[in-house]
Parts: C-alpha cells; sequence; structure tokens
C-alpha cells in the first residue's frame, strides 16, 4: 500500500480529533479568528523550521514555495495581533520522518482552503487560501505514493506528532477565550 494510503488509514483518528477542535472556533469573529491563527502559529512555524532543519528540500525541492509561515505571521499582523510562542516541535531525523510530518502540513492546507470559506472577507486569509505553487498538492501526493519508507512506524509517529501539536495549540487557544 503507498505511504500515503498507510498515513490517512493510520492517522485518520488524528485528523478527525483535530478536524473537531478546530471546529470550535468562530471564524466570523475576528477575535476567534485570531485565536484560530494562533492556534496554527504556535505549530506551524517550528515544524517547518524543524522539516527544513532535517533537510526537507533535498527530499521536495520546491519546499520554500510551500512554507506558509510568512503568511501566517502576516494574517496575525494585519489582525494586530502577536504572534504566541511556539509549542516545541519534534525532531525529524529520517525522511520517513520527514514525509509524514509534511503529509500533514500538505494536507492541512486542503483543510484551510475549507474554513477560508467561513472567514469574512474583510479578516484576512492569505494563511487560509494559500495552497502553493500551481499543481503542488498532486506533485506532492505522487512523489509520496513514489517513496518507498524504511521504516513506515516512523512517518505515521512523526504525522501523529505533528497532528498532537496542532491538538494541543487549539486547546491553548480555546482555554484562553472568554466563556
Amino acid at each position: 500500500m503507498p505511504l500515503r494510503m498507510t498515513l490517512r488509514t493510520d492517522t485518520s483518528d488524528d485528523h478527525k480529533a483535530v478536524d473537531h477542535i478546530f471546529g470550535h472556533f468562530d471564524l466570523a469573529d475576528r477575535n476567534r479568528y485570531a485565536s484560530f491563527l494562533c492556534a496554527h502559529a504556535r505549530v506551524l512555524p517550528p515544524i517547518e523550521i524543524a522539516l527544513e532543519q532535517a533537510g526537507v528540500e533535498d527530499i521536495i525541492p520546491d519546499w520554500r514555495d510551500r512554507r506558509r509561515r510568512r503568511k501566517l505571521m502576516d494574517d496575525l499582523t494585519a489582525l494586530g495581533t502577536s504572534a504566541p510562542e511556539h509549542l516545541p516541535a519534534p525532531t525529524f531525523s529520517t525522511e520517513d520522518e520527514i514525509w509524514g510530518a509534511a503529509y500533514v502540513l500538505e494536507g492541512s492546507k486542503l483543510g484551510g482552503a475549507m474554513f477560508a470559506r467561513q472567514v469574512p472577507v474583510e479578516f484576512p486569509s492569505g494563511y487560509l487560501g494559500f495552497q502553493g505553487p500551481k499543481g503542488a498538492m498532486k506533485t506532492f501526493m505522487e512523489k509520496l505514493d513514489e517513496f518507498s519508507p524504511v521504516e513506515e512506524d516512523r512517518a505515521i509517529a512523526a504525522a501523529r506528532s505533528v497532528f498532537a501539536l496542532f491538538k494541543r495549540a487549539a486547546e491553548l487557544e480555546l482555554e484562553l477565550i472568554p466563556s
């Protein structure tokens, strides 16, 4: 079975949990939308940096064109919100782990596009609307399907660790929202 299908199957509960918790943010409310973006800002930059330190650009040559941390920070700045403290990212040391973590980040772009529909047009949404270079998702999935993992479990564990960080970040931000 291609790694993409293995990751989809073995992380489906993690993915559902993240989708569920992020569904608690009211993106039509400016402050709650800012909290939603802050949750992402706790995780996305450190994960992108960890992937870069692990050599993601050797595996995904157009990585620089796929990154979203600048767009996320631009949206927070436009909302007048400071970036929160980052959650510590795991260390990725194998190609399997890089693919597992990148799978979550690339897949989150599809979720971002769905969330972007809930954002009022007057709010900045460069981060949620960004899909990368034309055909980037298709190219990524094709490369992922071509990749033969050495240790599939490492890819799955890396993907789960990224999902867990997003979930924890959402929990932290939801705790900060006044009732």
